[in-house]
């Protein structure tokens, strides 16, 4: 007798939102995530007319001022076929999590912002559904550990997924961190109203980074891949931290130029 398997169709072509850090701070996340999901047979289209979900309004409790700018981000990706893709767990919690509660006075856009969240993935999330933790061959070198991002872990339940896709990596030493489902301290705007406490909570990050070891930390949102590496910066501290983004197309490079020409 068989036994009951689901099968996930594998989609061919999806939209990437990129999100406003990547679009206006690290366009190369964006350029690396294009580049491992074509790497992976899936064709990438993008909206030149995308902007901001919301969320840093939203947070800062300014609904008012969020409430237009998400339901701009509704009209615009609800055109779009298949799934879309950001990396950025914190810009997939707001569409998914909080797009209901912002319009929760109106059932007919509420409505429309959950048909769009339910095609809406965080890049890590994506890949692991639908290709598997041990779909990136890629190859590399150094020591790497891996820092959980809030939003992604708590609000997405991506957990140990990336950590799978990091060391499928041939060559990459990973050293699990310490405590590395605490909070970096960056948080949005949270780190410029709370400077101290931001400050606080980002040096015991820090603290565990520094004693961990590896050559690069590793994290799959921008904003705290920014936050860790200016801290370690004013430390004078030599340990790179990059978007898990730029780990997986940089091996997938490695890989390519390393193989013997046939």
């Amino acid at each position: 007798m068989l036994e009951n398997t689901t099968v996930i169709q594998r989609p061919d072509r999806v939209t990437l939102f990129a999100s406003c850090m990547v679009d206006q701070l690290a366009p190369n996340v964006g350029e690396n995530t294009v580049e491992v999901l074509e790497y992976l047979g899936v064709s990438v289209d993008f909206l030149n007319d995308q902007t901001c979900c919301g969320q840093p309004a939203f947070n800062s409790g300014f609904r008012s001022e969020a409430h237009p700018v998400a339901e701009r981000f509704i009209d615009l990706f609800e055109k779009v076929k298949g799934p879309i893709v950001v990396p950025s767990g914190s810009c997939a919690a707001m569409v998914r999590n909080y797009y209901g509660d912002l319009f929760r006075n109106d059932k007919e856009l509420a409505g429309r912002a959950k048909r769009v969240g339910d095609r809406l993935f965080e890049l890590t999330e994506f890949l692991s559904h639908f290709f598997g933790t041990d779909a990136i061959a890629g190859k590399s070198d150094g020591y790497a550990t891996y820092h959980k991002c809030c939003h992604l872990l708590r609000e997405i339940g991506v957990d140990e997924q990336p950590i799978e896709m990091l060391v499928n990596i041939e060559g990459l030493e990973f050293s699990p961190l310490e405590r590395a489902d605490v909070c970096c301290g960056f948080g949005g705007a949270f780190s410029v109203k709370m400077p101290d406490i931001s400050s606080a909570i980002l040096d015991e990050k820090l603290d565990f980074i520094e004693a961990n070891g590896s050559s690069t930390v590793v994290a799959a949102d921008t904003g705290c891949v920014y936050q860790m590496q200016g801290g370690l910066r004013r430390r004078g501290s030599d340990v790179q931290v990059v978007h898990i983004a730029q780990v997986l197309a940089e091996s997938i490079r490695n890989r390519s130029t390393s193989e013997p020409k046939r």
